[in-house]
């Protein structure tokens, strides 16, 4: 007689060690599967934060060239806004103030998309399903793609502190930069596990966790240009990474924020979803009418696909456009009690040179956000064919640029709404602040407007990705990436011009600071038109998957 014997499985009990089981082993899968993703945003970063240091060190190795340089950044309504107020005129503190504000917002992007693809994304397509089937416990999953993320953060700010110990920086201060630079990725790896537990998409997920990062970057841009609401800074996890002062005063202790916050987000994401089911979310989706006339045709289908995400976005430019008209209207008072900079303006403009300035800088920063609307929008054309929801829409007589049709009328038109929306929400505050419609309402609205054919050429790289090379739509991403990063470290690295033109923000006229140019308009919109055009004809002739 034959025995057989099974192998019990690890206890998996509420309060047993057995919810972990399996999470090296996770880990190790995630590692594999993030591998190229991870290995571009963690040597992209490091390469930036590198090139950085070494680029000061050349181009203001005197010490008086240094305190000049901060001086005037300290007096600089955009720099404030964009990248916050600066500390000290070290090499290392001039280095560490111009990467850290974006820095640190990509390191907490790379950690939510981690998060949320190995979470939410793998619920949504079955895969984690899969997964429980076997020797897995519950809080698995959840606890190796934070793992994954956090290691990531980590692995950044070891970067970048070795490139700042490898420029002759001193080690408390390099060790500050480093610990500022991935304390973000820490928070924002929780924040992302949250937002896995409350929505039933990734796309959802993705959407409320990133705007979690936009809105740590808006508190820290209010509250650095608006001395009444410095306390917002301390609000912001980006906010709290300019609070270490690197290569200054070192605040270790501030690192710590960074630690208790991820803990607590991740302590809340593990208690959420003790209390869910696998594949649901905390708010459950509401399903639809078995029969509903108004999907009846593809546009109406689109509309209803990418109408909650359009809504979302608006309501976040409007948040940017108030943010802007708010910090331009009080940005002149830049020049009270300070004759030099006084002069300084009477040449460029006199005293709404300030104001005008900030606002260029602000319309150029909605248009690279607004451009990631444009991409995400095109790109929903791939995730509904990858979802398979593509092919029982073509095999009734509708054709497939009639489909593409009602995608595309978001991708060109969703960017012309959201821009149009900061620019009256920003004028019309800014008015009223001016006192004066016509003073404060036409460059805060043309700042905004004037982004849209660069946006389009966005969304138009995503469109062409799609439909000629859908497999590689990845890149869509990396063309947002390199336009923020050649705008903001472009002059500063002093790249060749023909580099810098690559981005077509660079194209983009300054407005209310230059005049309205409209030969780089028409120019952005016929590439983009291109790029839209080539997108079709390709996904026309290509099988679906």
């Amino acid at each position: 007689m034959t025995t057989v014997t099974h192998r019990a499985a690890p206890a998996t009990d509420r309060r047993g060690a057995g919810r972990l089981t399996g999470t090296g082993t996770l880990i190790r899968l995630n590692l594999r599967r993030e591998r190229i993703p991870l290995i571009a945003w963690v040597l992209g970063i490091g390469l930036v934060v590198a090139s950085t240091f070494s680029t000061i060190a050349a181009l203001y190795p005197d010490a008086a060239e240094r305190a000049a340089l901060a001086r005037s950044i300290a007096v600089n309504p955009a720099f404030l806004a964009i990248t916050g107020p600066i500390h000290g005129s070290s090499i290392g503190a001039i280095s560490a103030w111009r990467v850290m504000a974006v820095g640190t917002s990509l390191v907490g992007l790379m950690a939510v998309f981690t998060v949320i693809r190995r979470t939410r994304a793998d619920e949504e397509a079955g895969r984690a399903e899969l997964l429980a089937g076997s020797v897995v416990g519950r809080f698995a999953p959840l606890a190796a793609a934070v793992t994954v993320a956090v290691g990531a953060s980590l692995t950044i700010g070891l970067l970048s502190a070795a490139a700042a110990l490898g420029n002759g920086q001193d080690t408390a201060g390099s060790l500050a930069f480093g610990g500022a630079m991935a304390g973000c990725g820490v928070v924002f790896a929780g924040v992302a596990a949250v937002a896995a537990q409350l929505a039933e998409s990734a796309r959802t997920a993705t959407a409320l966790a990133c705007t979690a990062v936009a809105t740590g970057y808006a508190l820290r841009a209010v509250g650095d240009t608006n001395s009444a609401l410095s306390w917002l800074t301390w609000l912001s996890p980006q906010g709290w990474a300019n609070h270490v002062q690197p290569f200054v005063t070192n605040e270790l202790w501030i690192l710590g924020l960074f630690l208790l916050a991820g803990a607590v987000a991740a302590l809340i994401a593990t208690r959420m979803l003790e209390h869910r089911d696998l594949g649901l979310g905390m708010v459950t989706a509401r399903p639809g009418p078995s029969g509903n006339p108004r999907l009846s045709t593809p546009e109406a289908l689109a509309g209803r696909i990418h109408r909650g995400t359009l809504i979302g976005w608006a309501v976040g430019l409007a948040a940017f456009g108030l943010v802007t008209g708010a910090v331009a209207s009080t940005s002149d008072d830049l020049l009270t009690g300070n004759p030099q900079l006084k002069d300084v303006m009477a040449h460029i403009g006199g005293a709404g040179a300030v104001s005008d300035m900030l606002l260029s800088v602000m319309g150029t920063l909605a248009g690279l956000t607004v451009g990631g609307y444009a991409i995400a929008t095109g790109l929903r054309m791939r995730s509904e064919e990858l979802a398979d929801r593509v092919g029982p829409v073509l095999a009734t007589p509708v054709g497939r640029i009639r489909w593409m049709a009602g995608h595309l009328g978001f991708v060109v038109v969703g960017p012309a709404l959201l821009l149009t929306t900061a620019g009256l929400v920003a004028g019309v505050l800014n008015s009223i602040e001016v006192g004066s419609l016509s003073a404060g309402f036409g460059g805060a609205f043309a700042a905004m407007l004037v982004q849209l054919p660069a946006t389009l050429v966005l969304g138009g790289i995503a469109v062409a990705l799609f439909g000629l090379a859908p497999r590689l739509t990845g890149l869509a991403w990396a063309a947002l990436v390199a336009a923020l990063l050649l705008g903001q470290l472009g002059q500063l690295l002093q790249l060749p011009q023909w580099v810098m033109d690559l981005s077509p923000y660079t194209h983009v006229p300054q407005v209310p600071v230059a005049a309205l140019s409209w030969t780089p308009i028409v120019l952005l919109t016929v590439v983009a038109a291109a790029f839209i055009a080539a997108g079709v004809a390709g996904f026309a002739r290509r099988d679906v998957s």
